[in-house]
């Protein structure tokens, strides 16, 4: 598939990762429908990225939210031929912290949000490109994860977050093996530390800091960087089932 041929929705498009997706995906020439619940960012986003680009409010953790807002895409789109899962939570906080234990709603808030959350708009966005009409190898459509080095290297405080981390790595391949006879691939990629609005809250020097953990290149990542990977994988039909690390080669340390 070629990325301008792109009919992509995007969670958590509004902000970060996802607004660099969309609009990657308009300036290839592709049409993009952001789906999140920052109703003024994702408004201005659209606004800005043009007329190939739309923004509908969304809560992913509400499946009758996520199957309107995915019709209503589609109908846009005439179609979906790529799915990015970009709407998500932090969840920092201790097992044990200083407060006592972490509240059992509060692991589920997160697991609900990155985890239910991309299951949700899997099978809806998957339920409309089964529909698609077959292209080269029989392929129809696209669907990614986002997925965290914490999934591998979690760190203390990270236990509600790599969990749902490493559960969306995890049901990646099956979802892949399950949706290649209707020509669906699915696809993980798991950031390392990037320079995001949550990241651009904390001081300066902080971040540079943290920019001098990665091997190479010392610095943060950028989402134009990991929108770049969206597009490399929309193009490489060979890639599927799999989780890719874009991390410039850091493991994380404990904390």
């Amino acid at each position: 598939m070629k990325f301008s041929d792109a009919r992509a929705v995007v969670t958590g498009g509004a902000s970060g990762l996802g607004r660099a997706v969309a609009a990657r995906v308009v300036a290839s020439g592709g049409q993009v429908v952001m789906l999140d619940l920052q109703d003024a960012a994702g408004l201005a986003a659209a606004a800005e990225l043009g007329e190939r680009a739309a923004f509908l409010k969304c809560d992913v953790t509400r499946e009758s939210e996520v199957n309107a807002a995915m019709a209503a895409a589609g109908q846009r789109l005439n179609g979906i031929n790529l799915l990015v899962n970009c709407a998500g939570v932090i969840g920092a906080g201790r097992m044990l912290g200083k407060e006592g234990p972490m509240a059992g709603d509060f692991f589920t808030k997160v697991v609900h949000i990155n985890l239910i959350g991309t299951f949700l708009c899997d099978k809806a966005a998957a339920a409309i490109m089964q529909k698609n009409p077959a292209g080269e190898d029989g392929e129809r459509g696209l669907i990614i994860h986002t997925s965290s080095v914490a999934a591998f290297e979690g760190q203390i405080g990270q236990v509600a977050y790599a969990a749902t981390k490493a559960a969306v790595a995890g049901m990646t391949l099956p979802i892949a093996r399950e949706l290649a006879r209707f020509g669906i691939r699915c696809v993980a990629l798991a950031p390392g530390i990037f320079q995001t609005a949550m990241l651009e809250q904390i001081p300066t020097e902080i971040q540079a800091s943290l920019g001098k953990q990665v091997p190479f290149p010392q610095r943060l990542g950028t989402p134009g960087e990991f929108a770049q990977l969206v597009q490399n994988v929309f193009e490489l039909t060979m890639l599927n089932g799999e989780t890719i690390r874009l991390d410039g080669a850091i493991r994380m340390a404990p904390q």
